[in-house]
């Protein structure tokens, strides 16, 4: 993360400087892109550039952070739900807004993946533990597995259903418009039907499919 000297800049100069990295690490990848390029376009001199990161790797670091706290912002806090179809629906409306957030911010879409893969415990590991709770509590997620391993799970689920659509939304084959509709309406019902399978089971009530279609 960034070094101490980096926070007292304003917060404008900060922006950019971030900015102008995030948009080097998406066009080009994390391992590809120059840190010399990055410090140049930023404007300022590779001394300079030590006072405020230890290197590449921090300044990816910030990036990263950077972009998983505006997919949160995206999705909001996790509002517990009071019955099934309000829970789906609360699922729907926050996957719609996270997938509205990265058509609109193409860097963010570009490093979404990295920046969740980044992270091992925290902010979004909690939203996912919130959401199972709540599912728990109204009784059609299962009890029968550790709640720690059935977080992580249901997160790793939704990262890899977010990386095939982000995939297909940035696909050439289509116009960029079809290709992200496309993509985030398959994505959203094979997400649903995994998540359906990953928390049915032991110690779970029978899901009423057509409350689940209802809140779709």
């Amino acid at each position: 993360m960034p070094l101490p000297r980096f926070d007292r800049l304003p917060a404008e100069r900060q922006e950019f400087i971030l900015g102008v990295a995030r948009h080097h690490f998406a066009e080009h990848g994390a391992e590809a892109a120059s840190y010399n390029k990055i410090i140049e376009a930023a404007g300022f001199s590779k001394t300079a550039a030590y006072h405020y990161f230890d290197g590449k790797e921090d300044l990816l670091a910030a990036v990263l952070s950077g972009v998983l706290g505006r997919l949160l912002g995206a999705l909001g806090p996790w509002v517990p739900a009071r019955d099934e179809a309000e829970f789906w629906s609360r699922l729907d409306t926050g996957a719609s807004a996270l997938a509205t957030h990265l058509r609109a911010h193409p860097d963010d879409l570009a490093l979404a993946d990295a920046a969740i893969g980044h992270t091992h415990e925290g902010p979004w590991l909690d939203w996912f533990d919130a959401l199972v709770a709540n599912g728990q509590q109204l009784g059609f997620i299962r009890t029968d597995v550790d709640r720690g391993l059935l977080v992580a799970v249901t997160a790793a689920v939704v990262r890899a259903a977010d990386a095939w659509a982000l995939a297909h939304m940035q696909s050439p084959a289509e116009p960029e418009g079809v290709a992200a509709a496309v993509a985030e309406l398959d994505a959203g019902k094979q997400l649903w039907s995994l998540l359906r399978g990953l928390w049915s089971g032991a110690g779970a009530s029978e899901m009423d499919e057509g409350s689940i279609a209802d809140a779709h």
